[in-house]
């Protein structure tokens, strides 16, 4: 009878708190598609955002965030203020905190982007959403 002997090993990396990731979430659904929450530590947050076809995210604003998009495959229909422009995989652009914006998949594919938010305050609660086609809005 042949013996064998379980070793593990294991090596770890300790980095300072300011660079540690915090509670990374499971993939949160939403009538749109879905979001996970990638990476997340002090003022920064890192998503994988998934768009169905045909569907688009509220008009809305963040007062403590601003949001860089990088398309990684699909087409993005992008309103940032009074600017509307389309991107393709491989392309970005910015949101500032304080303005209005809106993510759109106006292709037969999904639309898969990278985000980065910046601030202060990353939580879901900091919405005021404009419009939505999912009644979503406060009255």
């Amino acid at each position: 009878m042949a013996r064998y002997q379980e070793t593990t090993q294991t090596d770890t990396l300790h980095l300072p708190p300011a660079i540690t990731s915090r509670g990374v979430a499971a993939t949160e659904l939403r009538p749109w598609g879905a979001f996970t929450v990638l990476e997340e530590g002090r003022g920064y947050k890192i998503k994988r955002i998934e768009v169905k076809p045909g569907h688009r995210l509220s008009l809305q604003m963040h007062h403590h965030r601003s949001e860089h998009w990088i398309v990684v495959s699909g087409t993005a229909r992008v309103t940032c203020g009074e600017l509307e422009v389309l991107l393709s995989n491989n392309e970005s652009t910015y949101v500032p905190q304080c303005t209005s914006h809106r993510l759109e998949n106006p292709g037969v594919i999904p639309l898969v982007l990278i985000e980065v938010q910046n601030g202060e305050y990353l939580g879901e609660d900091d919405i005021i959403r404009y419009q939505d086609d999912y009644a979503r809005t406060k009255d």
